[in-house]
């Protein structure tokens, strides 16, 4: 690994933000989910939700510009269960939608542990997730059209939510504990092993100083004859 490369990925990992997230509610466009992904990489997310739709994904050849690779994925069967998980962490649900209780997206405080939740394409977010959501939020439109495309708007708040957090010093600090930065680091690195050891139930190897697997001709030899 070159120094240029271990500074990069070092310094990406350390302005992660543990404590922002998007739920994504039956999102089905894949070019809207990548779009999503890849914002979520810009804005240091580390994490993003996903409720599968249930009539499928609508099929889509792009690509989310590799930010696959550096934001995990979880999925759920329901709403519900994606609530629950980010609320379990201490977070807050705001979902972008539209109705009586909405105030401005730049009027919310993004440094609090946040949720995004985005909808649907056409229906939007789902009655299931308002009436689990702590606060609702619209973006002002000036024009014809009654709202943003779903990618869009999340760019939009999320941009809201990094100037922020920026603005109080919060990508001056490593938010990941040390357990998830040392996973995370691992996974980027050495992605290859990473997911040999995930298929194979290992732990991890440690690496030195330099971002190098310690004895990495030893390690590999010790699990080869392991089997």
């Amino acid at each position: 690994m070159t120094p240029e490369r271990l500074e990069k990925i070092r310094a990406v990992l350390n302005r992660r933000q543990a404590d922002l997230t998007v739920i994504n509610d039956e999102v089905h466009k894949g070019r809207n989910l990548a779009a999503i992904m890849r914002t979520c990489d810009a804005v240091g997310i580390d994490h993003m939700h996903v409720v599968e739709p249930k009539d499928g994904y609508r099929s889509y050849r792009g690509t989310a510009s590799g930010s696959n690779k550096w934001v995990e994925v979880s999925t759920y069967d329901s709403v519900s269960a994606a609530i629950r998980e980010v609320k379990s962490r201490g977070m807050k649900v705001v979902a972008a939608h539209l109705d009586d209780r909405a105030v401005d997206y730049r009027s919310i405080d993004y440094c609090e542990p946040t949720a995004l939740l985005m909808g649907m394409e056409r229906e939007g977010v789902s009655e299931e997730a308002l009436a689990l959501a702590d606060e609702t939020v619209v973006i002002p439109m000036m024009g014809m059209v009654e709202s943003f495309n779903v990618s869009v708007a999340a760019a939009i708040i999320l941009s809201e939510a990094q100037r922020q957090r920026d603005a109080r010093g919060m990508y001056e600090e490593c938010r990941l504990n040390g357990a998830l930065y040392k996973r995370r680091f691992f996974q980027w690195a050495h992605p290859q092993v990473a997911r040999f050891c995930e298929e194979k139930g290992l732990d991890y190897p440690e690496v030195g100083l330099d971002g190098e697997i310690i004895d990495g001709p030893g390690w590999y030899h010790q699990k080869a004859r392991e089997g």
